[in-house]
C-alpha cells in the first residue's frame, strides 16, 4: 500500500479539521493548509504546517494550495455566525472548484467529511429538506467525480452533551431524550488522516462514531454516577426557539440554523441508533483504531477536572 506524504487540508483550522493536521503532523507529514488568518493558523500548529493564507472560495488559492499534493482532505463548514450566510459557497461551490482543479492536476486522492448520515426522507418529514441538501448534493458529485474517494460521515462531537451542561443541570431543547451517536474529535483525526495516506479505500463510506448512541437523559445518569454529583435533565420548550429563529432569521440567520440542527437532534431515526454498535465495528477493523467510548470520555473529563 502506498502512503501519500503530499497532502492538503481544506478546513484545517476548523473543530474537527484542527485534529487532522495534528494526526498527520504526529505521523511526520507536513500537510498543507488554507486559513483566512496565517498568523492564527501559525500559532495554532506550532508553525509546523504548511499555511496559506487566503479564502477557499477563491480559485487562485485554490489552485496554489493543490499544486504538488497527491491527496486532499476536505472538512469545510461555514456553521458559523459570520459564515452562515455563506454555507452555499464555501461547502458546496468551492469543493467543486477542489475537485476540478484536483483532477486538472492529476490529483486522484480525496477524502471529504460529510454528516454522519443522509436521509432526506427524515429531513422531508420534518419539514426541513433544504438542511440536508447541500450536504447530499455534494456527495453525489464526489461518487461520480471518478477519483479515489472515501467520504467520511461524522457523528456529532461528543463536546454536544456538554454544551448543554451548566451548574450540574443539562438543560437541552426539545429534551434529546432520541439517542445518538456521537465521536470524540481526536478521532476524527485520526481516521481521516489515515484515510488520507492510503489509497485502498476508494468508493467507501464510513460513518464515524463512539461505540453506541446515548440520550441526553442517559449521559446525565453517566456523568452523575461516575462524579458522584446528580445532574438533573430539563426539556426546554423547543417552539421558543423556534419562534425566536423565525423573528431573527432576517438579522441573525444563525440562529434559524441552531434550531434546525436542535430538530434534527430530537428526531434522530431510530433504526440508525440501532446500527452505531455495527458502525463502530467496522470502521475499527478498518482503520486498525481503537475509538473512544462516552464513557471513556467522560472518564477522561472527570481526570482533568472538567467535570
Amino acid at each position: 500500500m502506498n502512503l501519500n506524504k503530499n497532502i492538503v487540508v481544506f478546513g484545517g483550522t476548523g473543530y474537527y479539521g484542527r485534529h487532522i493536521v495534528r494526526s498527520l503532523l504526529g505521523n511526520g507529514i507536513i500537510p498543507a493548509v488554507i486559513s483566512r488568518n496565517a498568523e492564527n493558523a501559525y500559532a495554532m500548529f506550532d508553525g509546523q504546517a504548511k499555511i496559506i493564507e487566503g479564502d477557499v472560495t477563491d480559485i487562485q488559492l485554490v489552485r496554489k494550495a493543490l499544486k504538488n499534493q497527491e491527496a486532499v482532505i476536505i472538512c469545510l463548514s461555514a456553521v458559523k455566525p459570520g459564515l452562515i450566510r455563506r454555507m452555499k459557497e464555501i461547502e458546496y461551490d468551492s469543493v467543486i472548484d477542489i475537485i476540478n482543479v484536483a483532477k486538472e492536476y492529476g490529483i486522484d486522492r480525496l477524502v471529504l467529511l460529510s454528516v454522519y448520515t443522509m436521509r432526506m426522507d427524515v429531513l422531508e418529514k420534518l419539514g426541513i429538506p433544504e438542511f440536508g441538501k447541500l450536504k447530499f448534493e455534494l456527495e453525489k458529485v464526489v461518487m461520480s467525480s471518478g477519483l479515489n474517494w472515501t467520504i467520511l460521515g461524522c457523528a456529532p462531537s461528543m463536546e454536544l452533551f456538554f454544551a448543554f451542561l451548566r451548574n450540574r443541570k443539562m438543560a437541552v431543547p426539545g429534551g434529546g431524550r432520541k439517542k445518538v451517536p456521537s465521536v470524540a474529535a481526536k478521532d476524527v483525526g485520526i481516521i481521516a488522516a489515515k484515510a488520507a495516506m492510503r489509497n485502498d479505500l476508494a468508493g467507501k463510506r464510513f460513518k464515524l462514531t463512539g461505540t453506541e448512541a446515548y440520550s441526553f437523559p442517559e449521559v446525565a445518569g453517566i456523568i452523575s454516577q461516575k462524579t458522584g454529583k446528580s445532574i438533573k435533565h430539563l426539556a426546554l420548550p423547543l417552539p421558543l426557539i423556534n419562534f425566536a429563529s423565525a423573528i431573527l432569521l432576517p438579522f441573525y440567520p444563525y440562529v434559524r440554523y441552531l434550531y434546525k440542527s436542535l430538530r434534527l437532534l430530537n428526531n434522530f431515526p431510530e433504526d440508525e441508533a440501532d446500527k452505531v454498535p455495527d458502525e463502530y465495528t467496522c470502521l475499527s477493523e478498518a482503520f486498525g483504531h481503537r475509538l473512544q467510548s462516552l464513557n471513556d470520555y467522560i472518564s477522561e473529563k472527570i481526570a482533568k477536572h472538567e467535570l
